[in-house]
């Protein structure tokens, strides 16, 4: 009982961002382990907002809310937190293992910190099954199973508790639409279901302008085009790809020159030999140029032994898929293909797995550049390079790969 008095404390603080005093709950908010209701500002009687909460295992609680305005937030809350009040925080959330934001959050009350959430933001967190949150050093994981329901049971209670009032306010469950966020722009139509946009990495490796990247990059793909950083898009043609060993070969205009195009290792690399890993994850988000990241090669086999793939502690996120991987010498050693499905992986062991990341061999690589009759070059390894250098000479070939896909092709992947 003191759980419950002690969750409905939050709802009761969170209010309008920076109140303390509110009243209810109004009505109900009941889904799975999320409990709440409507409030109103203690002061004026007004409604104030639609909030839900669940306590969680590591100790903290989380608090949704939606506030007369429109406005959500996250509120991250715990009866062991001591911070000074108006103390901020950024905190970095990932869902699913894939899409990641940073909040900016606030502490109005000396156990909890709230943080506004922008609405894309809040469609992910609405469709999503686990997030971690990341602060400083302290990383904790929530179950957000029954998050769905929630905003969907949020959104309908501010809609009526602001045309029907607190006093008629009930079960807020019954009758929320189907769990989709509020729109930017509710005048705007929606996108079409048919198509959205996707992007991947890519490197050439002729000079007659061949591109590798993964198949699951182009997979479904229309107006396939390609770009090297600070240069204009140039529309590709598919000209070969492999499914089962994820790999594609792309073909850029004739009228396009490249000088520069990727090596081919030409000896096997080894266990714990490092490597470099370039791409463009989260492009639009992040910067518009490709990341580095380096690492070594954890094992010479992928996922089951399969003999395919070299597993690599380099870091790789969406986007990263179809780049290159490198050794120390500049010598392409793989085509980054994926990382491990954390979320998967923690539903089986409880924990969240790091850096363990995949890449194709080059075997595979050079087989399927055979049968495409792809004129590569290959090449020993010689003198190491610092990874600055590496960077800089891939620059010369590298490639943002961007697309249209349809929704049935991203449903495959």
């Amino acid at each position: 009982m003191w759980l419950r008095s002690f969750v409905i404390a939050f709802l009761l603080q969170l209010g309008l961002v920076g109140a303390a005093k509110a009243a209810g709950p109004f009505g109900t908010v009941n889904v799975g382990n999320w409990i709440g209701g409507a409030f109103s500002n203690d002061q004026t009687g007004a409604f104030s907002h639609c909030a839900a909460t669940t306590p969680y295992a590591n100790g903290v609680i989380l608090v949704v809310s939606q506030n007369s305005a429109g406005t959500w937030s996250l509120a991250f809350a715990s009866p062991s937190y001591r911070f000074n009040k108006g103390e901020n925080a950024a905190i970095d959330v990932t869902f699913d293992g894939q899409e990641q934001a940073r909040l900016f959050a606030t502490a109005y009350q000396s156990n909890m910190l709230t943080a506004i959430m922008p609405l894309n933001v809040v469609r992910t967190f609405q469709k999503a099954s686990l997030m971690v949150a990341t602060a400083g050093r302290a990383v904790l994981n929530f179950d957000l199973t029954s998050t769905g329901p929630v905003i969907a049971a949020l959104a309908n209670c501010v809609t009526k508790v602001k045309a029907d009032g607190l006093d008629k306010a009930g079960d807020f469950t019954k009758g929320a639409a189907k769990p989709v966020a509020n729109a930017d722009k509710p005048t705007t139509p929606p996108p079409s279901k048919s198509s959205k946009s996707k992007s991947g990495t890519g490197f050439v490796v002729s000079a007659n302008g061949h591109i590798v990247t993964n198949n699951h990059v182009i997979d479904g793909c229309s107006d396939l085009k390609g770009n090297l950083t600070g240069e204009a898009a140039m529309v590709l043609r598919v000209v070969s790809s492999d499914a089962n060993n994820d790999l594609a070969l792309l073909q850029a205009p004739s009228t396009a020159t490249f000088k520069e195009f990727a090596r081919i290792r030409d000896r096997s690399i080894r266990s714990g030999d490092s490597v470099v890993a370039i791409g463009f994850p989260y492009h639009g988000m992040l910067t518009s140029d490709f990341t580095v990241t380096t690492g070594i090669v954890s094992s010479l086999s992928g996922t089951r032994n399969d003999s395919r793939f070299l597993q690599i502690s380099a870091p790789v996120q969406p986007g990263n898929s179809g780049g290159p991987l490198f050794d120390t010498t500049g010598q392409i050693v793989g085509v980054v293909t994926g990382k491990l499905d954390g979320l998967r992986i923690a539903a089986a062991t409880g924990n969240i797995p790091e850096n363990i990341n995949f890449a194709i061999k080059t075997g595979a690589l050079r087989d399927f550049l055979d049968n495409s009759v792809v004129p590569y070059q290959t090449s020993e390894p010689k003198g190491e390079l610092k990874t600055t250098d590496i960077a800089g000479n891939a620059r010369a070939y590298t490639m943002l790969i961007s697309c249209n896909g349809t929704e049935q092709a991203d449903a495959k992947r």
